[in-house]
């Protein structure tokens, strides 16, 4: 059985006042919305994920062209779908060919954070309220991008950090970090 969003967000610890209040914006959405992950309201809920390949300690980074840069895998639930983890799988699965993504080194999440995304593609400028999980693949090699526009790379995580334009980015490759340190 899945967790409702607002029982999952129940359940986090955050990080600081700054994930704290996401966190809280994010539970007060799960609680006033039908479906919080309907890509129609203003701020809705999104799941992404960082992908890792453990034994080189790497990190898989994906050009958003919508954005102009490079980020984490994830982003919309298809109609119907509520697990949070689910979401990130599938998303991740799609965008990068991994098929054998799963959780690492749990099925916890990793970061919760507000997103500003601007507008595009026919869509009003917006928010993601974005729930961030780590996930693994023991194939790095079979990566295959979605789209020619949507590039992807491997990257130790100290790489990963030097070039992360977004702070909110940075802080989850730092917690990542703090992941691979043990």
């Amino acid at each position: 059985m899945t967790s409702s969003l607002a029982e999952l967000l129940s359940r986090y610890q955050p990080r600081g006042d700054i994930e704290a209040r996401d966190v809280e914006q994010e539970a007060r959405l799960a609680r006033s919305e039908p479906d919080p992950w309907l890509r129609t309201t203003p701020l809705h809920a999104t799941a992404s994920a960082l992908i890792v390949h453990p034994d080189t300690r790497r990190v898989l980074l994906r050009w958003h062209e919508r954005q102009r840069d490079w980020l984490q895998v994830g982003g919309h639930a298809d109609a119907g779908e509520q697990d949070a983890l689910a979401i990130a799988l599938r998303e991740a699965r799609e965008e990068t060919g991994l098929v054998d993504l799963a959780p690492w080194p749990d099925q916890g999440i990793l970061h919760v954070v507000i997103v500003p995304v601007r507008a595009g593609g026919g869509e009003p400028a917006h928010e993601h309220a974005d729930l961030r999980f780590v996930l693994t693949s023991a194939t790095p090699d079979a990566v295959a991008p979605e789209s020619p526009d949507a590039a992807l790379r491997w990257l130790d995580v100290a790489d990963a950090l030097r070039d992360a334009s977004q702070p909110n980015l940075a802080e989850s490759l730092e917690r990542l970090q703090q992941l691979f340190a043990g």
